[in-house]
């Protein structure tokens, strides 16, 4: 199947068309008509003041078919929401097409596309909970694989910061800032920041 976006017509955006200009396009009344062995991602559309689990009712889960929800309105509710009615991610209806091919390479690779606001709130939060243990887990030597700006930036991240924090913090720029993680990703063999944070706090991913 490789890429199938489906809204009310079977009719795509034009960032749809060029961020995959292979894929296929589907009238959400056929959602149910999705081969069962079609693998790929579904992108399904979630217009203003709908629900995903409604919209998502007739959307059967596969081994090797992942779901993403394609949002009007992508505030953290929605997201959730999304999430909970079994989408692998979340992101703006109208997002640019590189910024769909980045979200397609993340969902593909086992991660999980929950939008800034909300990774950061996460990440915020697991850092809380791990600093308020009375008996801290004991770390692993991933910063020994790293630079000593990489562990900056991988510490600052784990604490929930976004790029633009780092930045700022750092004195770099946010463009540097997105390079160290690319890095830092790729010697650590991690796909996402929510993994990085698990890393850093030394919880197992």
């Amino acid at each position: 199947m490789g890429h199938c976006f489906v809204d009310l017509e079977a009719q795509p955006l034009p960032s749809w068309r060029e961020a995959f200009h292979d894929a296929r396009w589907l009238a959400r009344e056929r959602l149910a008509e999705l081969p069962a062995e079609s693998a790929g991602i579904v992108w399904c559309r979630v217009r203003a003041g709908e629900a995903p689990e409604d919209v998502l009712q007739d959307y059967s889960p596969r081994p090797g078919r992942h779901l993403v929800v394609l949002a009007d309105e992508p505030d953290e509710a929605m997201v959730t929401r999304a999430l909970a009615a079994g989408a692998a991610g979340c992101c703006n209806t109208h997002a640019a097409p590189e910024v769909i091919r980045q979200v397609a390479l993340v969902v593909e690779n086992g991660g999980l596309w929950v939008g800034q606001s909300l990774l950061s709130r996460l990440i915020g939060d697991t850092a809380r909970i791990l600093a308020r243990r009375e008996t801290p887990e004991a770390h692993d030597d991933w910063s020994g694989l790293l630079s000593e700006r990489e562990v900056q930036v991988a510490r600052l991240v784990a604490s929930g910061e976004s790029n633009k924090e780092i930045a700022r913090e750092l004195a770099i720029t946010e463009r540097t800032v997105k390079a160290h993680l690319t890095a830092i990703f790729e010697k650590l063999g991690l796909r996402d920041r929510l993994h990085l944070s698990l890393r850093v706090n030394g919880l197992p991913l």
